[in-house]
């Protein structure tokens, strides 16, 4: 019989695995995110594939060209502030706050003047708004 004590040993924590681990994880985020600056973007807008355009009842286009002028389902508006938008699109909708306003802006038109008719339509109690766009079939022509 052996009466001798035996010596145990201390459990060690073998952390090359979960460095490893970690070099892997390191290397997939770093090929996975993308580095791109704001000025360097270069967009083409609109442009988009979408099912053939419905037709609504209630709707009302309006579009802004690339001047910044504005036209109500294809009547040129004589002023561009924000007070007559707003009020030409309060008596051009005849279906109430139920009208679809579908706003056909030209892709070189200033973001502004979108932004313009979304606050006119605001004012005007109208807040279903959607955008017109073309295929990217036709965006060349």
């Amino acid at each position: 019989m052996n009466f001798r004590r035996r010596h145990q040993e201390e459990p060690e924590i073998n952390l090359i695995p979960f460095i490893d681990v970690l070099l892997v994880v390191l290397i997939f985020l770093m090929l996975s995110t993308t580095y791109s600056k704001f000025t360097e973007l270069q967009l083409k807008l609109p442009v988009a594939d979408a099912d053939a355009q419905r037709d609504y009842p209630k709707e009302l286009i309006v579009a802004v060209s690339a001047d910044g002028a504005y036209s109500i389902n294809r009547q040129l508006l004589a002023g561009r502030s924000l007070d007559s938008l707003s009020a030409a699109l309060t008596e051009n909708a005849k279906a109430g706050k139920d009208t679809v306003i579908i706003i056909s802006a030209d892709a070189s038109a200033r973001h502004q003047a979108v932004v313009t008719v979304m606050e006119a339509a605001r004012r005007a109690g109208l807040n279903q708004i959607t955008f017109a766009t073309q295929s990217s079939g036709n965006a060349g022509k």
